[in-house]
C-alpha cells in the first residue's frame, strides 16, 4: 500500500472551495495529500425558487431544511442585498433544520437560528428526526440538483407537504490534473481515497475510463483504503465493484479522515 514514509497519501477530491481547509485538516492528522477537485459547484435557479421565498416571507412554511452550507449560500446570493435581512428574519420565524454541524455553523454565521439537527447527518436522519411532528406541516428545502430523493419521499410519507427548490448544481471538472490523479491511483501512489458524494464517484470513473479499463481502476482501488462519507456514496462505489473499507458514523469530512486513519494504523 502506498505511503510517504510514515505519512500516508490521501486523495482529496472535494470542490475547489473546500480544498484548503481539507488539506489543513488532513495534514494535521498525519496525512500527505494529493488534491484534485472532481466536483464543481455551479449556481442555478429553478422555477420553484420564487415560491419558496414567498412562502418563507409570508409565514406559510413551518420548516425549512438546509442540507449543506452551499444550500444557504446559493439561496442568499439569489436574494437582493436590500431584501436579505427580511428573508433571514422570516427564516428565524420558521423552524430551520440543518443536516449537520457544518451546515449549522454556516447558517448561524449568517444570523439564522437553527432549531435542530438529526443525530445521523443524512436525509434519512432528517426524516427520522422529524417524522413525529410533520403530519400536515409545510416543509421547504433549498438544496442541490442532485439532492437525495429520500428526503422528500421520506417526509411526504410522514404526511408532510414538501416543496423543494434546487439552488445549485454539480458538474465535472476537466483538465490534466484529473488525469494525473487517475495515473497516481493506477501506479499505487495513493494509500486512501475519500469519496464524499456519489457524483464524485461517477466523475472519478468517467475520467478513469480515458486512462485505463474500468477493471484496472477497480483493481487499483481495491488494493487501498476507500472511504465513503455515507450509505448512498458507498452504494455507488459498490455498484462499480469497489470495496468500501471505511464509513464514518457521522457524515462529515473530518470523520471520514478519522476512520481512514484508524484503518491505516
Amino acid at each position: 500500500m502506498a505511503d510517504n514514509a510514515d505519512r500516508p497519501v490521501i486523495a482529496i477530491m472535494r470542490p475547489e472551495m473546500y480544498i484548503r481547509e481539507s488539506v489543513e485538516l488532513a495534514r494535521s492528522m498525519g496525512f500527505e495529500t494529493i488534491t484534485v477537485p472532481l466536483v464543481k459547484i455551479t449556481d442555478m435557479k429553478d422555477e420553484f425558487f420564487d415560491g419558496f421565498v414567498e412562502r418563507v416571507l409570508s409565514g406559510m412554511t413551518d420548516y425549512v431544511i438546509f442540507t449543506s452550507a452551499n444550500g444557504i449560500d446559493h439561496t442568499l446570493r439569489k436574494i437582493p442585498q436590500e431584501s436579505r435581512k427580511d428573508f433571514i428574519d422570516a427564516l428565524n420565524r420558521t423552524k430551520v433544520i440543518a443536516i449537520g454541524p457544518t451546515t449549522q455553523k454556516a447558517l448561524e454565521k449568517t444570523g439564522i437560528s437553527v432549531m435542530g439537527m438529526p443525530e445521523v447527518y443524512s436525509s434519512e436522519g432528517i426524516v427520522d428526526y422529524l417524522r413525529d411532528d410533520v403530519t400536515g406541516r409545510t416543509i421547504d428545502t433549498a438544496r442541490s440538483f442532485y439532492g437525495s430523493k429520500q428526503l422528500v419521499e421520506g417526509l411526504c410519507s410522514c404526511g408532510a407537504v414538501v416543496n423543494q427548490t434546487q439552488v445549485y448544481t454539480l458538474a465535472k471538472p476537466e483538465g490534466s490534473e484529473q488525469d494525473r490523479l487517475i495515473d497516481a491511483a493506477l501506479e499505487g501512489k495513493i494509500a486512501a481515497f475519500a469519496f464524499t458524494s456519489s457524483m464524485m464517484v461517477h466523475n472519478f470513473f468517467e475520467h478513469a475510463r480515458s486512462r485505463a479499463s474500468e477493471e484496472q481502476v477497480v483493481s487499483a482501488l481495491n488494493k487501498v483504503i476507500v472511504a465513503a462519507i455515507g450509505g448512498p456514496t458507498a452504494q455507488t462505489l459498490e455498484g462499480y465493484g469497489v470495496k468500501v473499507s471505511a464509513i464514518p458514523d457521522k457524515f462529515t469530512f473530518e470523520e471520514v479522515l478519522k476512520v481512514i486513519k484508524e484503518r491505516l494504523s
